[in-house]
């Protein structure tokens, strides 16, 4: 799959040749939203307000730190939030399964992992979020589920839909799968309240960028070293992320000379991807740590960014919640 991203953002050969497959998945996906929609398919409603954070293209937009943000916001209005997330690549036999901080991200997934690390608050992994969100209320007492990229699962109904947007790449070449990036046509969108965008926003979209707070040391977040300590220095870049070209490209920014080592998103990391022939430091993304923290050693690092959305997202998250209640 990862040759086949390539293609995906611009108008290819290869983009063109599978475009008869792209329509048939369209449709198929059509046909399921309305399944849901005309309640042919059943949709399971919770006893508290859900929120959906996620969005309409494959690979990394933003999520994770934006559903971070989120569960601090619900926290100081009150709120007791849980998070549910697909636990993507996975290994663990059973499902649902509760994610703490020194969870295995081989076993719930490395999303999961820096979610329960970052979020505190109670977080259960499984790829039936409508199970997990019904552990999280029935057991951990909260009241209100934010779901992590759950924009398709259409079986956990939500009161309020956040769709992420990659504000760099957009939606590539506006093709569905597999002969572009999206998972739903860009219509879509349409039927989202809240649009945030990773980058310059558009009309109806609000912005979000990302705060860069330090660098930590893979495996010890208590040692903790300012940027700019490493800044004007060779180092290594590790990303298995979704863009991992966005991620080189903060560095540069922060005043880093950057060696790029890009991985598919979601890669398993061995020691000798992270292992190099001098004692240059390595940085890496905080979802890429989790997974090395058993082979790291004293000069592998991990950026910490916080998201920061529009001042107004978190006032139309409240208002919608509101009138969620009141209705």
């Amino acid at each position: 799959m990862y040759w086949l991203e390539k293609h995906w953002y611009r108008l290819s050969p290869v983009s063109l040749i599978l475009l008869p497959v792209s329509w048939v998945y369209c449709f198929l996906m059509w046909l399921r939203g309305h399944g849901y929609r005309w309640n042919l398919l059943g949709s399971i409603k919770l006893s508290v307000p859900v929120i959906v954070v996620g969005n309409i293209t494959v690979g990394g937009t933003g999520k994770t730190p934006l559903v971070i943000w989120l569960v601090a916001f619900l926290k100081q209005k009150g709120l007791r939030p849980g998070i549910v997330t697909r636990g993507y690549q996975g290994r663990a036999r059973t499902w649902p399964q509760p994610v703490l901080p020194p969870s295995d991200p081989d076993q719930v997934g490395d999303e999961a992992v820096v979610l329960a690390r970052r979020g505190a608050c109670p977080v259960v992994a499984d790829p039936d979020r409508v199970r997990a969100a019904q552990l999280l209320v029935h057991d951990h007492g909260c009241d209100v589920i934010v779901s992590d990229d759950g924009l398709q699962h259409l079986r956990l109904a939500r009161d309020i839909e956040i769709a992420v947007i990659d504000g760099e790449r957009r939606f590539g070449n506006g093709l569905c799968l597999p002969a572009g990036p999206l998972r739903e046509p860009v219509s879509r969108l349409n039927r989202v309240p809240l649009r945030v965008t990773h980058g310059k926003a558009r009309t109806g979209e609000l912005g979000m960028e990302f705060v860069e707070t330090g660098l930590c040391r893979v495996g010890s977040t208590a040692q903790t070293v300012a940027i700019a300590e490493f800044q004007e220095r060779q180092v290594h870049a590790v990303a298995g992320i979704g863009h991992p070209l966005r991620f080189f490209a903060q560095l540069r920014r922060l005043g880093f000379d950057v060696v790029e080592h890009p991985f598919p998103d979601h890669h398993r990391f061995t020691p000798a991807d992270i292992t190099f022939d001098d004692n240059k430091p390595v940085i890496m993304t905080q979802k890429d740590a989790v997974k090395c923290e058993s082979f790291a050693g004293d000069r592998h690092w991990y950026l910490s960014v916080e998201a920061r959305p529009d001042p107004v997202f978190g006032e139309r998250v409240w208002q919608l919640l509101e009138e969620k209640r009141r209705g």
